[in-house]
């Protein structure tokens, strides 16, 4: 287990293997029977380059798979993360509201955005498929 560099064009991205992905660009750490935590992917970190404000979801909020999780400023645009699980938000990463470069710097591990009851876990693309994806955008 571990972390690994995947080219998308010029660029190199981080994959961490441990970890689900969605198409559009959030991973997954399933963390016991229903809680996932949720972040962004590398590629997606890299595509918004910095990251100045984050607009968190709100403690016990319902999500809906596919729905608006959080919003991301960034000097480039502002990008929504989809929540990839419907479920009950049980925790946000509040060092984000000071911090919102830590999504820059550590998308996989201190740049976590929310820890989600989820209902299920499904259809979710592991580190393989999800480096497949990537190379095919190009």
């Amino acid at each position: 287990m571990g972390r690994y560099e995947v080219k998308v064009g010029n660029e190199s991205i981080t994959i961490d293997d441990s970890l689900l992905y969605t198409e559009s660009d959030e991973w997954v750490k399933v963390e016991g029977e229903k809680k996932v935590r949720v972040g962004i992917s590398d590629y997606a970190q890299k595509q918004l380059k910095d990251i100045v404000g984050v607009d968190l979801p709100n403690v016990g909020d319902e999500v809906e798979k596919g729905a608006t999780l959080a919003v991301l400023e960034s000097v480039k645009a502002t990008a929504e993360v989809y929540s990839p699980v419907k479920g009950k938000v049980l925790e946000v990463n509040e060092r984000l509201l000071d911090e919102p470069e830590l999504l820059n710097k550590e998308p996989y591990d201190s740049g976590w955005i929310a820890l989600i009851d989820a209902e299920k876990v499904e259809g979710l693309m592991d580190h393989k498929k999800y480096a497949e994806a990537l190379r095919s955008r190009k």
